[in-house]
């Protein structure tokens, strides 16, 4: 799978413009999951296809949200989309084959999001990038990551073991940030693996449970910053007394 078709590499770290970004690649992330699909797909005219795929993804994970992936039948889908039963299955063929679809939208997209670039030199900005990509793409594609966390239980084995994958794979590249931030002496962390695994839960906790943030008044980009003073205080090997953190000291200097 070609995780860098098509898209540009983020350049910011300010949400709106990230938004953008994301809205651009959106349909060469459609293209990308369709080329991998295509032995699944009848219809083989691509821009035909994917201006539907995008409909079908985004309609399945509307009605999923609101009564389960399990109970969402073709008809659900063809009432919601406006494309007759008999035209759904040329793009797919199976519930199972449009799970693996739209488990690969945004799977992908992930990884295309978080990927750092070449000017982030230390592990303590790349830890940044990564858990802010990360918070700002589960704000843009909110219903993706709801579904992968809420429906899970319902999923072919299959799926699921995407869906744990995909899991495991932001951990082990939030612990690989935090033990190149263990080697060249920014972070003292003892357990990498661990703590990776505790950062992603609190990642996880922004698309699940934002209700909570919002009667804090907090938005994403707050989120973020606090996220982050959070774990630089925990991660960070030496800070002197009194010392403000990069996100608390660039937000006092605006």
């Amino acid at each position: 799978m070609d995780t860098n078709a098509g898209q540009g590499m983020m350049t910011t770290p300010d949400y709106q413009r990230f938004r953008r970004q994301v809205d651009q690649w959106q349909p060469e992330l459609v293209r990308e999951v369709f080329r991998q699909h295509q032995h699944l797909i009848r219809v083989k005219k691509e821009e035909v296809a994917l201006e539907r795929l995008a409909m079908i993804f985004r309609s399945a994970l509307d009605i999923s949200n609101r009564k389960g992936f399990k109970s969402m039948s073709v008809r659900d889908l063809s009432d919601t989309t406006g494309i007759s039963m008999g035209a759904l299955y040329g793009y797919i063929d199976s519930k199972d084959g449009l799970l693996d679809m739209i488990m690969a939208y945004g799977s992908t997209a992930a990884r295309w999001a978080v990927r750092v670039p070449e000017d982030v030199a230390t592990a303590r900005e790349r830890l940044d990038w990564v858990l802010r990509a990360h918070l700002y793409l589960s704000e843009v594609m909110l219903p993706w990551f709801f579904f992968a966390f809420m429906e899970a239980r319902h999923f072919s084995q299959r799926a699921r073991e995407q869906a744990m994958d995909s899991e495991l794979w932001m951990e082990q590249l939030i612990s690989e940030c935090l033990a190149a931030g263990n080697a060249s002496g920014e972070f003292r962390v003892q357990q990498p693996e661990l703590a990776g695994a505790l950062i992603k839960s609190l990642l996880q906790d922004w698309y699940l449970k934002r209700w909570k943030y919002r009667r804090r008044g907090l938005d994403v980009e707050a989120y973020a910053r606090t996220v982050m003073e959070f774990i630089e205080a925990w991660v960070l090997a030496q800070r002197a007394p009194g010392q403000k953190t990069s996100e608390r000291q660039s937000a006092e200097e605006t």
